[in-house]
């Protein structure tokens, strides 16, 4: 570890503080000696504050990249994981919290075991380049997943990280979305049957309203608008495709449910996460009109940030029963 301008600024948080789901093995300050002893290159990235904790400066975009390809690394054994400096860079115990609600959903229908086999098939839907959430989740449960996204160069970023991995590959598809105004239309193929779907949707309404965000992020960290003008990226990166789209949040998502009715016993549970808790009167609206018979809504929580995941199916307790006995 040394000291360089990466680490001349004050370092930001050093552990992933809130509330985290309680498998998740990142609730507790960063190890960054085992994470450093697994991926060297993050050392450049690391030096103390004045209380001797070691950590790094968040608003660094290499320093992130740097810790969370250390923490795939560590954590999950994947290699040669890498995104495009233009792309979203995601928090690896944020998405793995995703996943785990997940498998604690399957469990709830599985008289409390969760299924993990390559059984459990997993729709991602706009997996993106950095492909994160098939390669924790084929990592920790075994599961197998078609990750979709509308960007081709998303997806060659995500079939290197693949040929890096050969023995996760074998359990991850990807799939292009040729259409950019459907979701799940034409991904689900007819001889095709998927427990879960998860989605990380684009939140904003616009592009002045993603830059907006960025710039609220920007002062939370205490950085000033010449730093921002200098280095616009930050560390909240994301294609057009990754952080908006007409209507934002709530309108992808009222799509999303409405293409679900239209393949309702194609998918156990049909997921999403939810950024705005404003959101949520619409969506269960939306569901109301889909007529799903079940939906659950699961608080999250890493560090400052409040999360939510909206869950709906439309198979009564008979046909989830047989759901169970056929496929796990």
């Amino acid at each position: 570890m040394q000291n360089n301008s990466h680490t001349s600024k004050p370092l930001a948080n050093t552990k992933p503080v809130g509330k985290l789901h309680p498998r998740n093995q990142y609730g507790g300050r960063y190890d960054f000696t085992r994470l450093i002893q697994a991926d060297a290159a993050l050392a450049i990235y690391v030096s103390a504050n004045a209380h001797g904790e070691l950590g790094i400066d968040f608003a660094d975009p290499l320093a992130v990249k740097a810790l969370n390809r250390a923490l795939l690394k560590q954590r999950y054994g994947i290699q040669g994981w890498d995104i495009p400096p233009q792309n979203l860079c995601p928090s690896v115990p944020g998405r793995a919290d995703y996943l785990h609600y997940l498998a604690d959903m399957l469990a709830a229908s599985n008289r409390g075991v969760i299924p993990a086999s390559p059984a459990v098939q997993v729709l991602d839907i706009g997996t993106g380049a950095n492909c994160i959430y098939p390669l924790i989740g084929a990592s920790v449960f075994g599961w197998r997943f078609v990750a979709t996204d509308i960007n081709p160069a998303a997806l060659e970023n995500a079939r290197t990280i693949l040929a890096a991995n050969p023995a996760l590959a074998q359990r991850i598809a990807l799939r292009w979305q040729p259409t950019s105004a459907a979701i799940l239309a034409g991904m689900v193929r007819d001889d095709e049957w998927f427990d879960l779907t998860l989605c990380n949707p684009p939140f904003h309404a616009s592009l002045a309203e993603a830059r907006a965000g960025t710039q609220r992020k920007w002062q939370n960290l205490g950085k000033s608008a010449g730093a921002q003008t200098a280095n616009p990226g930050l560390n909240f990166g994301g294609q057009d495709a990754e952080l908006w789209c007409p209507g934002g949040e709530q309108a992808f998502i009222r799509q999303m449910i409405e293409e679900s009715a239209q393949i309702p016993t194609r998918c156990f549970w049909f997921t999403t996460l939810v950024s705005k808790a404003a959101n949520l009167p619409g969506i269960y609206a939306a569901l109301k009109r889909a007529k799903v018979l079940e939906h659950q809504t699961i608080a999250m929580s890493q560090g400052q940030k409040h999360s939510r995941l909206v869950a709906w199916t439309f198979l009564n307790p008979a046909q989830q029963a047989a759901w169970r006995k056929t496929r796990w």
